[in-house]
């Protein structure tokens, strides 16, 4: 081989080393995987704040963490195979977002740590048997409070004078509070008329028809899977129908009249720091379930001018947000 040949391979080398050594170095070894699970469809912007809290703690996905995010879009059948994909992945632990996804997951999968969040009674759901004493691998966060039917159903006939028949729209697969805001607004003195609907029979067309026929005067939308994920088309059919709406703050932004509930950010808040506490080495057994007690109160003031309905002040003064 000649000096001349010798010298110029010689250069190459060196400047491969400069170039890779950066890139090398910008990828640590082991770096470790959390899945994220989610009942509805990959547009959902929740993902995002689930990024942003994980990163706020200092684990920022592509860097010294990777997200490998699922989507069920409302077929719960598919969480076993979803699951099992995650697994394969080789995930460090799985983040999951409500009952209806974190049933079948709890029986599909063993060995990889659960976190589960946007759960409303994790009792009622059979995830664990007590909130102080968990199931050896899933932990999570819960926003149970069993006075909130009360509390929105009050504010909702105080925001609806002569508020008689309430419309009371329901995800089917889920057990959800929708018996509790039953029993709840018939202790007010109101009617209701149950409509619960499926992802894999849809039919948000004739629930608003029933009620309609029914001559509700609101209706009150569960935080369940399927009204997320088709928040918009149900804010859509209740401003159609000029039908005054309670929903989560959840779903708030979607031009739902009112909302209250546990606040959300919150929620993703406490749920990314369990997935943080699991990923530096914590047992989700030794995690008691994190109850969130911290409430948003949500005004839509555009919604309201949209169907006729006059707001109070002083549940506009309360209002954490305002939607104009």
């Amino acid at each position: 081989m000649n000096l001349k040949r010798l010298l110029r391979w010689s250069i190459a080398a060196m400047l491969a080393l400069v170039v890779l050594a950066p890139a090398e170095a910008q990828q640590p070894k082991n770096v470790p995987r959390v899945g994220f699970l989610h009942p509805g469809v990959p547009s959902t912007p929740l993902l995002g704040l689930f990024r942003k809290q994980l990163a706020e703690l200092g684990y920022i996905d592509g860097q010294n963490v990777i997200i490998e995010p699922r989507f069920a879009e409302g077929q719960y059948d598919r969480v076993p195979e979803l699951a099992a994909d995650l697994v394969r992945c080789k995930v460090d632990v799985i983040a999951v977002q409500g009952a209806v996804t974190t049933r079948p997951l709890k029986n599909a999968v063993h060995g990889v740590p659960i976190v589960f969040a946007v759960v409303v009674d994790p009792i009622a759901e059979d995830l664990v048997k007590r909130l102080d004493r968990r199931d050896e691998n899933i932990t999570g966060v819960t926003t149970f409070d069993p006075q909130q039917p009360r509390k929105q159903l009050e504010l909702l006939k105080k925001a609806v004078p002569g508020l008689k028949r309430v419309g009371l729209l329901g995800d089917r697969d889920v057990q959800g509070f929708i018996g509790t805001m039953e029993e709840t607004a018939h202790g007010l003195g109101l009617a209701t008329r149950q409509v619960r609907v499926t992802a894999s029979a849809l039919d948000l067309e004739g629930a608003f028809g029933v009620f309609k026929e029914w001559h509700a005067d609101a209706v009150v939308v569960m935080e369940e899977p399927v009204m997320g994920t088709h928040k918009q088309r149900i804010a859509a059919l209740a401003a159609r129908d000029r039908l005054p709406s309670m929903v989560s703050p959840l779903f708030a932004e979607a031009g739902g009249l009112l909302a209250y509930g546990t606040s959300f950010t919150e929620g993703y808040r406490r749920w990314a720091a369990y997935v943080v506490k699991v990923l530096k080495g914590a047992r989700p057994g030794d995690l008691p379930i994190d109850v969130v007690n911290s409430y948003e109160l949500v005004v839509n003031l555009k919604t309201a001018r949209e169907i006729g309905v006059a707001i109070p002040a002083d549940i506009v003064d309360r209002a954490d947000r305002v939607i104009r």
